[in-house]
């Protein structure tokens, strides 16, 4: 009888152990498909990747950091007769960094949050490939045309398990250049707890 209740007490700790170290939740980390809709240019629409890195204060509070690129805007324009058609760029890419608390409902599998992140977004013309042009964006931060950007956001997380999860998130990614201007921003991606 004592060998049967042994044999339970170790195979309960083996079942709890695992359970209790996965809710010391230290962050999370993820990567984004972006959606950007830069109003200034005429409403005109950017997409991109990107990637977040967050740190729990609490079970309610993570300070995240991301960085976003968007490609280079390509156009096709018809002539008035229908019969030609001509592709293009805009060539103008667009590089954003920001840093901010993100205040969530807690745990579980379901959460919703909200964001407040500070940081700078920069438009960059470039003819060079997408890779190119993304590494080339970070020595024009200082050198180019960069402004100060606010980004006020809300979304959704559904884990899958207690590491894997999907996050949804929209917000108004503003820039300061006379005046702020308000752009719509949605980004959707994997995101994994550590």
């Amino acid at each position: 009888m004592k060998s049967i209740l042994g044999v339970l007490v170790i195979l309960a700790m083996v079942a709890l152990v695992p359970a209790l170290y996965a809710q010391e939740e230290h962050g999370e980390v993820g990567v984004y498909g972006d959606f950007t809709r830069l109003s200034p240019a005429g409403n005109t629409n950017f997409v991109g990747l990107g990637g977040r890195l967050g740190f729990n204060v609490n079970d309610h509070l993570q300070f995240e950091g991301d960085i976003g690129y968007d490609f280079a805007k390509n156009f096709t324009t018809t002539s008035n007769n229908g019969l030609n058609t001509s592709f293009g760029s805009s060539d103008l890419r667009l590089l954003r960094g920001l840093f901010g608390p993100k205040i969530q409902t807690g745990v579980g599998p379901a959460r919703a949050y909200l964001v407040l992140k500070g940081g700078f977004l920069n438009f960059g013309v470039s003819r060079k490939g997408a890779t190119t042009g993304f590494v080339n964006s970070f020595g024009g931060v200082l050198n180019g045309d960069t402004d100060g950007a606010f980004y006020p956001g809300a979304g959704v997380e559904f884990f899958i398990g207690h590491v894997f999860g999907l996050r949804a998130e929209a917000g108004d990614l503003m820039y300061f250049n006379n005046g702020a201007n308000h752009n719509l921003n949605v980004t959707f991606g994997p995101t994994f707890r550590f």
